[in-house]
């Protein structure tokens, strides 16, 4: 991963790169709740003044620049395909049904070239399977779905995983618990790079209870 200036400064700078992988059969509110939350925080930014330009930028990614099929068919068009050669300050891994990523190399490369040149690298759900399978978990304290807690135990033993926490931040690496825990996760990103008033003005727009409890 990239050790360039921290973000809590860049973002002050300028807009931040975050890139969302897209895939088939992918969970809905993984990818969609993290990006209603950098949008709600964007205006909330502009509008209370936090930064003078917007900060945040996603970006959706796809193996092809073609409509993807996310879960119950929900049709979605990434914005780039593995080919691009996009900026990425944050890299976001959502969860879903994980077969095709999981035994596409095509995908687990595309993901490892993202998070070589990434400052802060995010899982939602079981997204964290797919960055523990292209070997980017090894002996980091991370966190899943409640019904992947086993799964990522029993294949990934160099992991420490936890449990009963929305998320866990490790730094240059921040893992979620299943579904609406990305939101939470997103609120704490929020947080983080823009001020705890920022996360907690995003959550009240949102009209959505939110508390911050990273795990360190």
């Amino acid at each position: 991963m990239s050790t360039a200036l921290p973000l809590e400064a860049q973002i002050l700078e300028r807009p931040l790169h975050v890139v969302m992988l897209l895939y088939p059969e992918v969970e809905i509110l993984d990818f969609a709740g993290p990006y209603e939350v950098l949008s709600v925080a964007t205006r909330v930014a502009l509008r209370d003044r936090i930064c003078s330009h917007a900060p945040f930028t996603v970006t959706t990614v796809a193996a092809r620049r073609e409509l993807v099929s996310a879960r119950y068919e929900l049709r979605v068009q990434p914005d780039a395909d593995f080919s691009d050669d996009l900026p990425c300050d944050i890299l976001l891994v959502p969860g879903g049904v994980i077969d095709q990523p999981m035994a596409d190399p095509a995908t687990l490369e595309w993901v490892r070239r993202m998070a070589d040149k990434t400052t802060l690298l995010t899982s939602v759900c079981s997204g964290a399977l797919i960055l523990a399978k292209a070997g980017l978990l090894d002996g980091q304290r991370v966190t899943t779905h409640w019904a992947d807690i086993e799964e990522l135990r029993h294949d990934y033993p160099a992991l420490d995983v936890v449990e009963d926490i929305p998320y866990v931040d490790a730094g240059a690496l921040v893992t979620s618990a299943g579904i609406s825990a990305g939101i939470d996760m997103t609120l704490h990103l929020v947080a983080r790079l823009l001020g705890a008033e920022a996360g907690r003005t995003t959550a009240r727009q949102m009209q959505y209870e939110w508390q911050d409890v990273a795990a360190a």
